[in-house]
């Protein structure tokens, strides 16, 4: 090999080398950089540092969350439970995991955690709405976010098969499905009857 094709192999090495490494560095996304985010009417989240955008919903999701959010804050309000929100709120699991679901309840003794503009714990239940861009996400990714953070129960709403999945995250399973045909079974709200017809 002679002297200047070895020169050119080491640089060639040596520039993959660096390309590399500069691939490798991952940028992470932290609360004071979302809170700066130009106003773009789009939901912005946060997982592990990693940024999400996701568009307005369609007009059945916003239907059902409507519903869904009327009967649970009437509920909540008439036993003096607590506090029920809907987006966009964001919750501050810490400094990189900042998620907006569609609704959550707040217990009472932890409603101080609720400051100017986000609420700084985990709350004791979220329901999230499918939609065909955060489906995958609200199943898989958002799941494990909410359960390791301490989130008690989680509500994957179908708008298709017109279900609810109720999951206890203490446990990491799914305890029921409300359906039409199926009562709705919920740790956090024994008592809850919600009329499906209503909330479809």
């Amino acid at each position: 090999m002679s002297f200047i094709l070895h020169i050119i192999l080491m640089q060639t090495r040596h520039k993959k080398s660096h390309q590399m490494k500069v691939a490798e560095k991952k940028i992470v996304f932290n609360y004071d950089d979302l809170v700066h985010w130009e106003d773009d009417h789009y939901r912005h989240e946060l997982i592990e540092g990693d940024h999400f955008m996701t568009p307005s919903p369609n007009l059945y999701h916003q239907r059902i969350s409507a519903n869904l959010f009327w009967y649970l804050k009437e509920y909540v309000d008439e036993r003096n439970l607590g506090i029920v929100l809907a987006a966009p709120t964001d919750i501050k699991l810490s400094d990189i995991d900042v998620l907006v679901p569609d609704i959550f309840y707040v217990e009472q003794e932890r409603a101080d955690r609720l400051y100017g503009n986000f609420l700084g714990e985990a709350p004791a239940l979220v329901v999230e709405i499918l939609s065909p861009s955060t489906a995958k996400r609200d199943r898989e990714i958002k799941y494990k976010r909410y359960a390791l953070y301490g989130v008690k129960e989680y509500w994957i709403v179908d708008p298709e098969k017109q279900a609810i999945e109720v999951h206890d995250l203490t446990q990491k399973k799914r305890i029921s499905i409300f359906t039409k045909d199926e009562q709705l079974n919920s740790p956090t709200f024994a008592d809850l009857n919600l009329p499906h017809n209503k909330i479809f």
